[in-house]
């Protein structure tokens, strides 16, 4: 199995410099490498019988064209964003992509920067990088104190964000199942919460709000900016520190909610052997106004994609109900389906003059709460 660790870098001064100049040598690559690429693409349109570009005739050339500054730097920076190119270039021609469409350049003022390599390793607890031939000051990069370095390390990927460097750190390692429970149990996802058989998870904590009144702040700041100044606002100093602090406050939310997603989704998969939860659409639900920003915040994909590769893992069953199953509208007692004008809403039903939260039968007369009958009818797929 593959395991991804990331790990906060904390480099010295000199270190700090050769990130600096490795992520500026990608993005020179990737530049370099993708003119090339659109030449030959071009040629190859005008005439039929000169071959098509690939990543092998792009990387021969550029390493043919090699000037004598770049041999200061890791060659395996360019030989890895020259195979990342050949990648976005095959994507291109395959429109069922998600993010399809063509290559583009990179650009040096983009918040993010950074390079990869396959001759990283671990020393002592540290992250040593691959020194270049004639370099004589060189030293390793001290890692996150939390951080689990076991297993086989495979390509590294460190960029910087905000002045702060992280590395990706991916390990083959062998993992064990867990132990077999004979427990079973359904997650029923919600705008801001979690509801399964044992409780429910907040995914929208009280403290998140205070970050996003920030988030909201900076962001009319940045408009604001944008509109007096237009064009000319991105490369104003006060508008780049502005921004530093949204992202800042943005990866602050996202390392909460990622850290509660973990920690529950490791409970599931310790605690039950089954579990069911729903293939909603994600993105058709989003498309309207109605909830649409909780929609987003709740994390219902990322939620599903860290379930995913961890019932994988540790040999659990995972299953997905049909989108269109009716688990909110059937009642779990009797299994009465809601239909017309009976069907409960984001509000409630204004027909019946109900609560959001409650679900009450026409057939037998029972009354429920909405989250935990649809908890009950998503145990009974297994």
């Amino acid at each position: 199995m593959m395991r991804t660790q990331k790990v906060r870098l904390y480099p010295n001064r000199h270190m700090m410099k050769v990130l600096n100049s490795l992520c500026d040598y990608r993005r020179y690559c990737w530049n370099e490498g993708l003119a090339t690429w659109n030449d030959m693409y071009d040629l190859h349109t005008i005439e039929p019988s000169s071959s098509r570009p690939s990543a092998y005739s792009v990387r021969n050339e550029l390493v043919a064209n090699k000037s004598d500054w770049q041999y200061a730097l890791s060659a395996r920076t360019l030989q890895l964003t020259i195979t990342d190119l050949g990648n976005a270039w095959q994507n291109f021609f395959d429109k069922t992509q998600p993010n399809w469409g063509k290559p583009r350049f990179k650009l040096k003022r983009a918040p993010r920067q950074g390079f990869k390599t396959d001759r990283a390793r671990i020393v002592n607890g540290k992250l040593r990088l691959d020194k270049p031939h004639g370099t004589k000051v060189w030293y390793d990069i001290r890692l996150s104190k939390h951080a689990d370095l076991t297993g086989t390390l495979k390509v590294v990927s460190v960029y910087c964000e905000n002045g702060r460097y992280w590395a990706s750190l991916p390990f083959e390692v062998g993992l064990n199942a867990k132990v077999k429970t004979s427990k079973n149990t359904a997650v029923d996802v919600n705008v801001g919460h979690f509801n399964y058989t044992d409780g429910v998870i907040n995914t929208l904590p009280k403290r998140l709000n205070r970050l996003y009144r920030r988030i909201k702040f900076y962001q009319k700041r940045l408009a604001r900016k944008r509109v007096v100044n237009g064009k000319r606002a991105t490369k104003g100093n006060n508008y780049r520190i502005t921004r530093a602090k949204l992202q800042r406050d943005y990866c602050r939310v996202t390392n909460i909610q990622h850290d509660i997603m973990q920690k529950f989704t490791t409970q599931l998969v310790t605690d039950y052997d089954k579990i069911v939860i729903e293939n909603l659409a994600v993105k058709d639900m989003q498309m309207t106004h109605v909830a649409s920003k909780g929609l987003q915040r709740s994390m219902f994909g990322y939620f599903r994609q860290v379930l995913s590769y961890k019932c994988d893992w540790y040999g659990k069953a995972l299953i997905l109900a049909d989108k269109y199953y009716p688990s909110t509208q059937r009642c779990s007692e009797c299994g009465h389906i809601k239909s017309g004008i009976d069907k409960i809403t984001l509000q409630g039903n204004t027909a019946h003059k109900t609560k959001h939260h409650e679900y009450i039968c026409y057939n037998c007369g029972v009354t429920l709460e909405r989250d935990k009958n649809a908890v009950a009818n998503l145990l009974t797929l297994i």
